[in-house]
């Protein structure tokens, strides 16, 4: 698992360390550097340009971009990092502390494995050509062949998941399949009065939205470190408890029944609605804050008084509030 990332001269991220858990909740206005540190996750992967450099700082041959993970669990006193210089190549290293001898095999199977979604509805309704091992792409391309495969090789997993979506949705009871042309699925959804299968195409962005959240938390094997950009956009308020449980199965798999590793969730929102419903985990929760150019991330746990604070109000209207930070600044 991740203990925090440490970012240096990396876009808005001019000299900052995000903390990170099993699941966090990163809250903040627009141009704070959220999507970024998602960007940064995928990190053996990632390719540093020059325009990866902060705005407005002064470039010469000293100047240098570096995000560094530091991990914790098994893998404490393990560092990986890549950095870029200016106008030269990429590079990337492990690094261990003195007296940890742990290999670094696994710390590239790890960050080999992470996955960013930002999924869009469009895409998710989309007939996919099937092949062998089809996962998500970051949009969603791909997602009727995910749970085509879910459905042959997990039938327990996948007649769960349909009782699931129906506790979800009530209007529907049934994740149906249609083959387009030779070689390509396509899913529908089958009304529960009526028995009526409805094309995806014609399903709303909403609902799309949640099957795919659903169907990530329903995976056999999902990415050992996931990332969510903005889980409950375009998903009604009343779902939102929903969403976050699907993380918390992500996240505490032994809490669910599920026999395997947790898988370690990073998710950006600007819902006070999903934020309320975090309430009573405040160290789950970032603030990023952007100041003189600078973004700043703090556990909302380790703010002074917040739990006087929060006693008797909604998180989510306080942080709106702009007394906790993690706002846009007045005008």
């Amino acid at each position: 698992m991740i203990k925090a990332i440490h970012f240096k001269n990396f876009k808005a991220l001019r000299d900052t360390t995000l903390p990170l858990g099993r699941l966090t909740l990163l809250v903040g206005p627009n141009g704070s550097g959220k999507s970024t540190a998602l960007e940064a996750l995928p990190l053996r992967k990632l390719t540093l340009g020059d325009g990866a450099f902060s705005a407005g700082l002064v470039l010469n041959g000293q100047s240098e971009v570096s995000i560094e993970v530091e991990w914790g669990g098994p893998h404490a006193g393990r560092r990986s990092r890549k950095w870029l210089r200016y106008r030269r190549s990429n590079e990337f290293g492990h690094f261990r502390d003195p007296g940890n001898s742990q290999p670094s095999a696994e710390l590239d199977r790890l960050l080999d494995s992470v996955r960013v979604y930002s999924l869009d509805a469009t895409v998710l309704a989309a007939p996919v050509q099937l092949t062998p091992r089809i996962e998500l792409a970051p949009k969603g391309t791909g997602f009727a062949g995910v749970l085509d495969r879910l459905r042959d090789g997990h039938p327990e997993r996948w007649e769960t998941l349909n009782e699931e979506f129906g506790r979800w949705l009530p209007e529907f009871d049934q994740v149906l399949f249609d083959t387009p042309t030779p070689g390509h699925r396509a899913i529908k959804l089958r009304t529960r009065v009526g028995q009526h299968a409805i094309s995806a195409v014609d399903i709303s962005q909403g609902t799309l939205l949640a099957l795919a959240l659903l169907t990530l938390a329903y995976l056999p094997d999902p990415p050992p470190i996931l990332g969510l950009e903005e889980p409950g956009r375009g998903i009604h308020p009343r779902l939102l408890r929903d969403v976050r449980d699907a993380m918390y199965r992500l996240a505490y798999p032994e809490n669910f029944g599920e026999q395997r590793e947790p898988v370690q969730v990073v998710a950006t929102t600007h819902s006070p609605y999903l934020l309320d419903l975090f309430k009573d985990h405040p160290d789950e929760i970032v603030l990023a804050n952007k100041a003189e150019g600078n973004v700043t991330f703090t556990r909302l746990s380790d703010l002074p008084n917040v739990d006087e604070i929060l006693a008797d109000a909604a998180l989510g209207e306080v942080w709106y509030s702009g007394i906790l930070g993690g706002v846009p600044a007045d005008k």
